[in-house]
């Protein structure tokens, strides 16, 4: 948001949602940003003033996807839990958190990523971005055809980096170490 509107006056927000709209309704914040997904399955829909698309506001890594886990050797709870599986959400999964893995980011990083499966293919859009939203790395989508989901993240990981992205990631590594440092 800080790189599409430099006038606004953004800051964090830490408290689950019911304590972010408090925020808003006491004059604290003008508004807040949070996901879609949580304010439907709080019946709160009809507090959404605008949706921001992927295109307009990348999401983070994995961000909707749930996940469901159990032990690798315990096939009962596996056959119980498989069909709860969704290929094309674990297959943009994969795609993302190899991307993750590639830039070694974490929720502290300020980037996103969006696969998604379109007319039977694998498509993945990321991008990181600078603190202060001046820099703004986002390569264009690669054109790689039946690619497996790990190999596609991968590969825009690179092209990330190719484009500027590597300098933005230290940056945001040395100023989360020199916050831990001044920590009491």
């Amino acid at each position: 948001m800080r790189h599409l509107r430099p006038d606004l006056d953004l800051r964090d927000l830490r408290g689950n949602v019911d304590t972010r709209l408090r925020k808003v309704e006491s004059g604290e914040y003008e508004a807040v940003m949070v996901a879609k997904a949580g304010l439907d399955r709080l019946g709160l829909s009809q507090r959404i003033s605008e949706v921001l698309s992927p295109e307009v506001c990348m999401p983070a890594v994995g961000q909707g996807a749930i996940a469901v886990e159990c032990r690798l050797k315990d096939t009962e709870a596996g056959d119980l839990l498989a069909p709860l599986d969704d290929a094309e959400t674990r297959t943009a999964i994969i795609a993302e958190r190899a991307l993750l893995s590639v830039l070694q980011g974490g929720c502290q990083v300020p980037m996103g990523a969006w696969a998604r499966i379109e007319r039977s293919e694998l498509l993945l859009d990321a991008c990181v971005c600078s603190v202060d939203g001046a820099q703004y790395v986002k390569p264009a989508r690669p054109p790689l055809h039946r690619i497996r989901a790990a190999q596609l993240g991968e590969h825009m990981a690179r092209l990330l980096i190719e484009a500027g992205a590597q300098s933005i990631l230290e940056e945001v590594s040395r100023q989360r170490a020199l916050k831990h440092l001044q920590a009491p």
